[in-house]
């Protein structure tokens, strides 16, 4: 399979990303083995989770998997901190005390000796980015991280998370991991695209199916999936654009013989400056449906085509 360079870093990564937020949660723990088999086996090797995810349970399941099958040399990990970890409202932020605690805690559920890539999963207005990247800088320092990156950042906060970086001599953020796709596409290119541009960051996007919305499961006159996100996804993108954008995949998947899931991941991956899509499965088959959007390679008419459906007002 191709894979990218990941922003300035040394991580080659493929350009489908398997997301860890359905492990310990809409995948058991041997539901998640067999599809982080079929995901490896199918050539991937690039896999993001969270401390929070499942409560830990996600990074758990990932450890136990990669000590099973003696792979870890052969996975690039990414995790992230900062997100609020259960009831303790003082189990978030990125303060000094708390990403040194929280590394030591992922890195014992990953059972692995350092991590690939560390995230800030959000911003922390409240603590200094000057202490935030401190930190990371001495984490890398140690060997426990090999590269930081941000989630959820605003591009004014971004530029001075990497102005902090630069002023000081610590590391600095190498990507963003943004919610991107298309019914969701203002957000990152208003501000954020062009700055990761300019920087030479990597850009990995979450929620690159706007949460199932672009598989095709979600139809006017059809029963809702029995899915607990199902509601959010009717308010957010069951309306005119949404079905505009849908009706263009359906187009263009016929005419390729391919899914309507495949051929969003396939624009995503075709966008300027993205590196990897992360993308959930549940099943085998969804693994390697997802892995086979590597292999749809979009012409200008298409991209051009869903460019102008999914850019329209709502």
């Amino acid at each position: 399979m191709i894979k990218r360079k990941l922003g300035h870093t040394d991580l080659i990564v493929t350009p489908i990303c398997l997301g860890g937020n359905v492990f310990g949660w809409t995948a058991d723990e041997r539901g998640s083995f067999a599809v982080l088999d079929a995901y490896i086996d199918g050539g991937g090797n690039f896999i993001d989770t969270a401390d929070v995810y499942s409560g830990g349970e996600s990074e758990s399941i990932l450890g136990r998997w990669m000590s099973t099958r003696k792979n870890r040399d052969r996975v690039i990990v990414a995790t992230k901190v900062g997100s609020r970890m259960g009831s303790d409202p003082h189990a978030q932020g990125l303060s000094r005390r708390y990403i040194l605690e929280e590394v030591e805690a992922s890195l014992k559920r990953l059972q692995t000796d350092y991590i690939d890539l560390y995230q800030s999963h959000r911003d922390d207005p409240s603590t200094p980015l000057d202490e935030t990247m401190a930190t990371f800088d001495e984490l890398v320092r140690q060997g426990k991280v090999r590269y930081v990156g941000a989630s959820n950042y605003s591009a004014a906060r971004l530029r001075e998370a990497l102005q902090v970086s630069e002023q000081h001599g610590y590391v600095r953020y190498e990507c963003l991991q943004p919610p991107y796709n298309l019914v969701n596409r203002t957000e990152y290119e208003r501000e954020l695209e062009p700055l990761c541009l300019e920087q030479g960051l990597g850009v990995i996007t979450y929620s690159s199916l706007a949460s199932g919305f672009l598989t095709g499961k979600y139809r006017q006159g059809k029963a809702l999936p029995s899915s607990p996100r199902a509601k959010r996804i009717q308010e957010r993108y069951m309306n005119e654009k949404g079905f505009r954008v849908l009706e263009e995949l359906d187009r263009i998947a016929a005419a390729r013989h391919v899914t309507v899931s495949q051929v969003a991941l396939a624009w995503i991956m075709a966008r300027p400056g993205i590196t990897a899509a992360i993308a959930s499965a549940t099943s085998v088959e969804q693994v390697r449906e997802l892995l086979g959007a590597v292999d749809v390679q979009l012409n200008a008419e298409e991209m051009g085509a869903l460019d102008r459906v999914s850019a329209s007002p709502l």
